[in-house]
C-alpha cells in the first residue's frame, strides 16, 4: 500500500511541476522517424480504430487511463491539452509550451476531422495518441511551412474537462446532443415542428408526449420557454438533452399540474421528429409582411396580458426583423409602416421593462425616438429604465420632455419629483462621505502635526540637557 501511494504522489508530483504523466507517450525517441505504412501497423496492433465507418483514418491508443466513465456529446464544450507531432518526430504544435489549454465545441466541424472524432472516444481525464490520416487532418495541401502535403500526423490529447452547450448568454439552456440531426437546417421562428418530449425534475418523469407546436408559441401546448427557444439550434431526426434554468423552464411559479414547485431545475430530452420552416422575409412581399405583422402582434398582445413577457419579446421581435428595412413605395405605405415599427418597438420596451432588461428598454425606446423625437411613451418608459438603473439626472430629462409634449401627463410629473429627491439623497449622501473624508484628512494631519511637535520637542528638550550638562560640568571640577 506504502508503495502504491508513493508511486501515486510521485504521479501527481510529476503532472503538477511538469504539466505531463509518466509513460504518457505511447512513441518515444527511438520509433521516429516512421513511414505511414509501420505507424499504422503499430497503431493497428497496439489500438483500436475509432472513425465510424472504420476506414483507419484515425486509430487511437489510451496511454492513462480516464478518471470517470463519462464521454462528451455532440456539441460538448471541451477543454483539452495537446501536442501534434509529424512521423519524423518533430513537433509542429503543442499548447502544453503556451501553457494554455485549447477549448472547441467538439462534433460541430470546429477543428480537425480527427479531433471530433477522437474527442469523442475519450472520457474525462483520458490522455490518447492518435494516428491521423491527412483526409482526417491537413489533407493534400498540409500547412505551409509546418506539415508537409499528404501528411499522416501523431496528437496526443488530454481531455481535461466539458461540459454542456449553452445556448443562452445567461447559461440559463444547456444543451447535449444524444443523436446528432440529419443536413444543415433548423426550424425558425414561425416553423411548426413535431417533437417527443420527455421532462423530468429530481430524476421523477413529470411529461411525456409526442406534441407538434409553432415555433416561438410553445406556451400554448405548455412546451417550456427553453425547449421552444433551443428549436432553432437542432436539426431534423436531432436527439438531446437540455438542462433548463428556472427563467426558462416554470419560473417563479412553477407548474403545479406537474407538481413542480417555484425555482425549480428541469431536464427535457427532445427529438425533433420533422419541421416545416416559416418563410423568411426575404419570401415575402411587403403586403404580406404587414398582413401578418397584424396577428403576430395580436399574439403578442395575448402573452402581454397573461404575463408571458419572454414570449411576447419573441412575436414583437418577428415584426421588427421584417419590416425596419423596409420603405415602402409611397407615402401611406410608409406612414403605415413607421406605425407598426413604432408600436413593436414600444410593445418590446414595455416587456424588457416587466423582465427587467433596462438595456433593452434604453435601446427599444432610442429606435421609437429616431423616427419620432416627441413620442411620449418611449420618453416615459426610458426614464423608467434610467430610474430604475440610479440614472436620476438622465430620468430627469427624459420625464421633463414627457412633460414638455403632454403638460398634464401626471405619472411623468410625479416621477420628476422622485428623481429630485433622489438626487437630492445622492448629493448628501456625497457630502456626507466628502465630509466624513475631510474629517479623515484633518484628523491624520493633526495626528501628524502632534507626533512632528513631540519628536521636536524631545529634541530640543535633549539639546538643553546636553547644554546644562556641559555647563555644569566645570563647576564641579572647580569644587573637585
Amino acid at each position: 500500500m506504502r508503495r502504491g501511494s508513493g508511486k501515486k504522489y510521485r504521479e501527481q508530483k510529476e503532472r503538477t511541476e511538469t504539466g505531463r504523466y509518466p509513460d504518457a507517450d505511447m512513441t518515444t525517441d527511438q520509433d521516429f522517424p516512421m513511414d505511414p505504412q509501420s505507424a499504422a501497423a503499430m497503431f493497428a496492433a497496439k489500438g483500436i480504430d475509432v472513425t465510424p465507418n472504420k476506414d483507419q483514418g484515425v486509430f487511437k491508443v489510451i496511454t492513462r487511463p480516464a478518471l470517470d466513465g463519462e464521454r462528451p456529446m455532440i456539441g460538448d464544450r471541451v477543454t483539452v491539452h495537446y501536442t501534434g507531432k509529424l512521423l519524423t518526430g518533430k513537433t509542429f504544435d503543442c499548447s502544453r509550451s503556451r501553457k494554455e489549454p485549447v477549448s472547441f465545441n467538439v462534433g460541430k466541424g470546429q477543428v480537425l476531422k480527427a479531433w471530433d472524432v477522437g474527442v469523442l472516444s475519450m472520457q474525462r481525464g483520458e490522455v490518447c495518441t492518435f494516428l491521423c490520416k491527412p483526409e482526417y487532418a491537413y489533407g493534400a495541401v498540409g500547412s505551409p511551412n509546418r506539415i508537409p502535403p499528404n501528411s499522416s500526423v501523431l496528437f496526443e490529447i488530454e481531455l481535461i474537462k466539458f461540459e454542456g452547450e449553452m445556448l443562452t448568454d445567461d447559461r440559463g439552456v444547456m444543451r447535449r446532443i444524444k443523436v446528432k440531426g440529419e443536413g444543415f437546417l433548423n426550424p425558425n421562428d414561425g416553423a411548426s415542428v413535431s417533437v417527443h418530449l420527455e421532462g423530468s425534475c429530481g430524476g421523477r418523469l413529470f411529461d411525456c408526449r409526442d406534441v407538434s407546436f409553432v415555433v416561438g408559441e410553445g406556451e400554448d401546448k405548455c412546451i417550456p420557454l427553453g425547449v421552444d427557444r433551443a428549436m432553432d439550434k437542432m436539426q431534423k431526426g436531432e436527439c438531446c438533452v437540455l438542462y433548463l434554468k428556472p427563467k426558462y423552464a416554470f419560473g417563479s411559479e412553477g407548474k403545479p399540474e406537474y407538481k413542480i414547485g417555484p425555482d425549480k431545475d428541469i431536464v427535457y430530452e427532445v427529438v425533433l421528429k420533422d419541421f416545416k420552416r416559416a418563410r423568411e422575409s426575404w419570401e415575402m412581399t411587403l403586403n404580406e409582411k404587414l398582413d401578418l405583422a397584424a396577428g403576430v402582434k395580436h399574439k403578442g398582445n395575448q402573452y402581454v396580458k397573461a404575463g408571458r413577457y419572454c414570449q411576447a419579446i419573441i412575436q414583437y421581435q418577428r415584426i421588427v426583423n421584417w419590416l425596419e428595412m423596409e420603405y415602402g413605395t409611397g407615402m401611406e405605405q410608409r406612414e403605415k409602416i413607421q406605425t407598426v415599427i413604432l408600436t413593436a418597438y414600444l410593445n418590446l420596451a414595455l416587456c424588457f421593462l416587466r423582465i427587467k432588461e433596462f438595456s433593452q428598454v434604453v435601446e427599444s425606446c432610442n429606435k421609437v425616438i429616431e423616427l419620432e423625437k416627441s413620442n411620449e411613451k418611449a420618453l416615459y418608459r426610458r426614464g423608467e429604465a434610467r430610474l430604475l438603473c440610479n440614472e436620476f439626472s438622465l430620468a430627469l430629462t427624459d420625464f421633463q420632455q414627457v412633460l414638455q409634449v403632454n403638460p398634464s401627463n401626471r405619472a411623468a410629473r410625479a416621477q420628476i419629483s422622485v428623481c429630485q429627491s433622489k438626487i437630492k439623497e445622492y448629493h448628501e449622501q456625497d457630502k456626507k462621505i466628502y465630509a466624513n473624508m475631510f474629517q479623515k484628512f484633518a484628523e491624520r494631519d493633526a495626528k501628524v502635526g502632534r507626533s512632528k511637535r513631540r519628536r521636536e520637542d524631545s529634541g530640543r528638550s535633549s539639546m538643553n540637557g546636553e547644554v546644562t550638562a556641559k555647563r555644569r560640568r566645570p563647576s564641579q571640577d572647580c569644587n573637585l
